[in-house]
This record gives structure tokens, C-alpha cells and sequence, in this order.
């Protein structure tokens, strides 16, 4: 029969469309600002700095390179250099931002900057409800706001966060052997 196929296809659409009203599980809209869905592991929104530790001027892992800011496409980062040097989690002194800043409004959440940083100290957040009734200057993130804890990129993206942390534990075990191993060696030529 000629129109036994589109019969089929109508059957298939109708049992979808009826099915969705009786089982919970095939709803597919959700509530929105009485009901969230979490979101997935892999979702990415816009920029934030990671610290280690409890103090966030200390922790930050940004050494005000300056890569992100000279690979970001549409040019939202505005990074300055700090004139003097903070240790680092190795224990070397390096520099740090004295400002960075990040405007929303403009970032494309392309994850460019995540993606050069040699640090791992730039990483994308999952929050995406940003608006405010601010026009102007509402989204200009400064490092204050910025600047979230390591355990809050763990719980976000627990997958690359633990691999950022064992690479960054087994980096700065090596360097505490190589300096006890320099002051042993130093001890020893005395």
C-alpha cells in the first residue's frame, strides 16, 4: 500500500508524543528556576583563576604570564604584572597578576585561555546565570571574583582536576628531592 509507510511513521509519533504525558522518565522540559538539571562534566561557561590553599592572593597559580591575554580572539583579558615576586608551589618566586580582569560580555567562552595556559591556573566554569541590572561594568570580572578554590574545580570537573593535581604533586615532588638532594650535596662539600 502507497501510504502504509507515512501510517507507520504517524503510529510511531503518536505513541512518542502520548508516551511522554504518562512516563516521568520521557519528560523532557524542565521547570526552570523552580527545577535545575546539574550540569555535565564537560560543560563550560567562562573563565576563572584556581588557587590552592585558603588565602587566594598566595594560592593563585596565574604567574601573570600573559599568554591568555594575547591569545584571547576577542581581547576580554587585561592582565597586569605585579612589580615584585610571590613563591609559587614549588617554592620558586615568581610574579603575579596585579590585576585580571575578564569582561563577560565579551568573552566567547571559546576556552582558548584554558587551553595555553601553562599553569593550569585559567579553567571554565559551569555557572552560566551572570545577568545583572548593571549596564555598565556589571560583567567586568576583576581577580577578587575571579579567583575560586581548587575544591571547586574538583567538584565541577573531578576528571581533569585529578589529573591536574597528580601531575602538579608529582612536579613539585621532584623539585623538593632535586633541592634536599642540592642541600645534601651543599652539606657534604662543607
Amino acid at each position: 500500500m502507497l501510504g502504509e509507510q507515512i501510517i507507520k511513521g504517524m503510529a510511531v509519533t503518536a505513541r512518542n508524543f502520548f508516551g511522554s504525558y504518562v512516563s516521568k522518565e520521557r519528560l523532557t522540559t524542565v521547570q526552570y528556576p523552580e527545577e535545575r538539571l546539574t550540569p555535565k562534566e564537560n560543560t563550560r561557561q567562562f573563565p576563572f583563576l584556581v588557587y590552592d590553599g585558603d588565602d587566594r592572593e598566595k594560592g593563585l597559580r596565574c604567574v601573570a604570564c600573559q599568554i591568555c591575554e594575547k591569545e584571547c580572539p576577542p581581547q576580554c583579558i587585561y592582565i597586569v604584572k605585579s612589580k615584585d615576586k610571590k613563591p609559587d608551589y614549588k617554592g620558586q618566586p615568581q610574579l603575579y597578576p596585579a590585576t585580571f580582569d575578564i569582561d563577560i560580555s565579551v568573552c566567547m567562552s571559546c576556552q582558548i585561555c584554558v587551553e595555553v595556559c601553562p599553569f593550569d591556573a585559567i579553567k571554565m566554569d559551569t555557572e552560566f546565570e551572570l545577568s545583572t541590572g548593571d549596564r555598565f561594568g556589571g560583567l567586568l570580572l576583576t581577580k577578587d571574583k575571579l579567583a575560586k578554590p581548587n575544591e571547586y574545580y574538583r567538584r565541577i570537573h573531578p576528571t581533569a582536576a585529578a589529573a591536574v593535581d597528580e601531575r602538579l604533586a608529582g612536579e613539585k615532588a621532584r623539585a623538593e628531592a632535586k633541592a634536599k638532594a642540592a642541600a645534601e650535596a651543599k652539606t657534604a662539600a662543607l
